[in-house]
């Protein structure tokens, strides 16, 4: 590393530090410490860039460059080297910056004659909020060493950036009234449920006080303690009652447990410890990194399993302060909402479950991890509601709708009384669901349709008995591998399996192979970026292409049905043939475990989902190939009507009632009945008591659904004349209407059907 001869970097954090408690304004604070970086880092320019209204980065003080250029030069943030680091939150080196096609010239600043740059963003509370850099007139390639020390400068410079004059008032905060007015976020709901109480702050980090170390290795040595002491929390959690029951909770702490024992995590720390930062300050440097990195990120899995990396850094970081406990230790209220960035799996078990009623995160995937365990305990949670920590106060009234992925604060008095009557009215139904329970799912003129549960973890599945469900019309096995962080052995899939049959008793239960690709990335499996991974190497196109796998899964499927029915179905088929080459690789898994003298099952159903429009023209040549067919609607519709279901700009615009759509259901399940061939429906229709009523009076027999749905959709059908409905559905679905979802309400009311 390039540095002078007065000092390396830890006499440059020595000298920023005494700089940064020595008199003067921020603004003459700055200019010093411009003057020591360019000096120590044998530079011609130093320069701070600092945010201000409108995203603007205006430059705060230089060494090299026009002085007059200050608080005069702007750049907006993603415009020019400054502003591109700003944006991207990331570092960026470079010999010859004018040749970078971002560089962007300022003529006020004079810099035409400088050749290389770095420079690295100024992070403070998880944000940028400047940029330093640094600039030579020769083309001078700048080293790892060099980088990672204007990354702890910068680090040293968001203190001062947060004192006095420097932070923008327009930019960083609110007026107090604003504050208190009531603001709803329209997030995403991550487990079912509602709730309403009293906010409270997760609070997971530290403020760290110190920055520079005055003795590396104490340092060092209070790094291992508070190694030891985190490793040592998480094994009691994992050891705890609730933990103990295999499960896709366990896998999560599992996962959990194996990041906190990473080598490369550590190591990171101790290298950012030894430039001269305290422990805390180096797992803060570290954190801020990985955040940088997260804002890079879109793929779901990796995302979240950065996420559980700041989960552990804060938790860390609280060890070190000697300060275990987040809000978790305290008493919290009787109905508290807990509002947090993110969360890891683990600290939302600190939380007394008894108090905690919802959880509310700016950040969070229904696939999170956290999501996970949140639905096993049945608290709500809503994601996606960004920047709430900005706004919420301890203590404000909390809304949390997890269905609707809704969550108020500070409800005006007639939107809390409005929820709470809403909420009576909730307990009530559940109570009047639960009822229904062992009620027949028989309609007024008797019909009996089997309403089926769909699953994926085993914590969904005591709601089997909740329900009353028939069965569980569709299992998706793929969470087990998605939670996984290495494929899941041959015995971890028997033992779930054998689990789910277990519980099921004499109900059947369908296993669908695995659902993976697109949007659904195992972390142990190297794919391809794809223009459209909805229609891309996915499903059943994956595991052909990776015969093994599927083989495996097959033969755990098998050897857990040792005895008793097996029913297991293809997702994604687009063609005959594919179904062909998937039962034919369960039948060599058949027979390989026969020659074994493995008990084999006493019933193997093979079917299909039927999800591909194209399927549904070919079902003269399908129909004698299977046992069953599973529509599965989400996917069906939106390859049917060509809009994406997760795009909120076109998932509108068509109706699953609208009657094309409805003639391509009934057209399928009439030549699945005719074949005798047995046929369902899962998907969010099937769960809505209008869509139910609509598909049962298509001729749809059996739907599968959320268990949270069964009860509803019950009650329709124990309503409804299933005669008057189909009969009534035949007059309108050659008309030209765009949509019959008015008039099936309207046919609903007037007919006394609970929709």
């Amino acid at each position: 590393m390039a540095m002078g001869a007065v000092g390396g970097p830890r006499a440059l954090l020595r000298r920023l530090r005494e700089v940064m408690a020595g008199p003067g304004s921020a603004q003459d604070r700055l200019d010093r410490i411009v003057r020591n970086i360019a000096a120590n880092m044998v530079a011609d320019v130093c320069s701070i860039y600092l945010l201000r209204a409108g995203r603007r980065l205006e430059l705060f003080a230089t060494e090299g460059l026009n002085p007059d250029a200050v608080h005069k030069a702007t750049l907006r943030v993603g415009e020019g080297l400054v502003g591109t680091i700003a944006d991207t939150a990331l570092p960026l080196s470079l010999p010859d910056a004018q040749s970078h096609p971002k560089f962007a010239y300022l003529p006020e600043t004079g810099e035409e004659i400088f050749h290389s740059l770095m420079g690295v963003p100024i992070i403070r509370a998880g944000r940028v909020v400047g940029v330093l850099v640094v600039q030579n007139r020769t083309m001078r390639e700048y080293d790892e060493d060099e980088i990672d020390v204007m990354q702890t400068i910068a680090m040293v410079l968001a203190e001062l950036v947060g004192q006095g004059d420097l932070v923008d008032p327009a930019e960083f905060s609110e007026s107090e009234a604003r504050r208190r007015e009531p603001y709803t976020y329209d997030g995403v709901g991550l487990a079912e449920g509602i709730a309403m109480g009293v906010a409270v702050l997760h609070e997971p980090r530290v403020a760290v006080e110190r920055l520079i170390a005055e003795d590396a290795q104490a340092e060092l040595n209070r790094l291992a303690v508070a190694m030891a002491s985190l490793r040592k929390r998480i094994d009691a959690m994992l050891a705890d009652q609730d933990m103990v029951p295999a499960g896709e909770h366990r896998d999560v702490l599992e996962t959990y447990r194996m990041f906190a024992h990473d080598r490369g995590w550590r190591d990171k720390i101790e290298e950012a410890i030894r430039s001269g930062l305290t422990a805390e300050a180096a797992v803060e440097r570290v954190q801020m990194e990985t955040r940088a990195r997260m804002g890079q990120i879109t793929d779901p899995y990796l995302r979240e399993r950065l996420s559980d990396l700041e989960d552990l850094a804060n938790r860390l970081m609280r060890h070190l302060a000697g300060k275990t406990e987040t809000a978790a230790g305290e008493v919290l209220p009787d109905e508290a909402i807990l509002v947090a960035r993110s969360m890891g799996p683990a600290e939302l078990l600190d939380y007394d479950r008894s108090r905690l009623k919802a959880v509310v995160l700016e950040e969070g995937s229904p696939t999170s991890h956290v999501a996970i365990v949140a639905r096993g305990l049945g608290i709500p949670v809503v994601g996606g509601c960004e920047r709430v920590l900005e706004r919420v106060e301890p203590g404000d009234i909390a809304i949390v709708d997890g269905d609707t992925g809704q969550a108020i604060f500070r409800p005006t008095p007639e939107v809390a009384a409005a929820f709470s009557e809403n909420l009576l009215i909730r307990v009530e139904r559940k109570a009047e669901y639960a009822a229904l329970r062992n009620m027949p799912a028989t309609s007024r003129d008797g019909v009996d349709v089997q309403l089926y549960m769909n699953a994926g973890l085993t914590v969904d599945l005591p709601h089997l008995d909740e329900t009353g469900a028939d069965g569980i019309g569709l299992f998706r096995t793929e969470l087990q591998f998605m939670v996984s962080s290495t494929m899941p052995r041959l015995a971890a899939q028997i033992e779930l399996y054998a689990h789910v049959l277990n519980a099921a008793g004499d109900r059947p239960v369908i296993f669908r192979t695995l659902d993976v690709g697109g949007d659904k990335v195992l972390p142990y499996m190297v794919g391809q970026r794809e223009e459209n991974p909805a229609l891309g190497w996915r499903a059943i196109r994956l595991v052909l292409d990776r015969p093994a796998l599927l083989r495996y899964q097959l033969r755990a499927l098998l050897i857990a049905a040792g005895g008793r029915t097996l029913s297991v179905m293809f997702p994604m088929v687009a063609d005959v043939a594919e179904f062909r080459q998937a039962r034919q690789i369960l039948e060599v898994e058949r027979r390989r475990l026969e020659r074994m003298g493995q008990t084999l099952p006493v019933n193997i159903r093979i079917g299909t989902m039927l999800e591909v429009p194209a399927l549904a023209y070919q079902l003269p040549a399908l129909l004698p190939l299977v046992d069953f067919i599973s529509v599965g609607s989400n996917d069906l519709l939106q390859f049917f009507f060509a809009a994406d279901r997760g795009n909120p700009k076109v998932s509108s615009r068509y109706d699953l009632l609208a009657p094309s759509a409805l003639k391509l259901l009934r057209d399928v399940c009439a030549a699945c009945t005719a074949a005798g061939v047995s046929i369902s429906l899962c998907g969010e229709m099937a769960g809505r008591p209008l869509e139910a009523m609509a598909l049962i009076g298509l001729g749809f027999r059996s739907v599968s659904m959320n268990a949270v749905s069964i009860g509803p959709v019950k009650a329709m059908l124990r309503s409804l004349d299933v005669g008057q409905c189909r009969a009534y559905i035949d007059t309108l679905i050659e008309g030209p209407d765009r949509t019959l979802r008015g008039k099936l309400e309207s046919f609903a009311r007037d007919h006394g059907v609970r929709i």
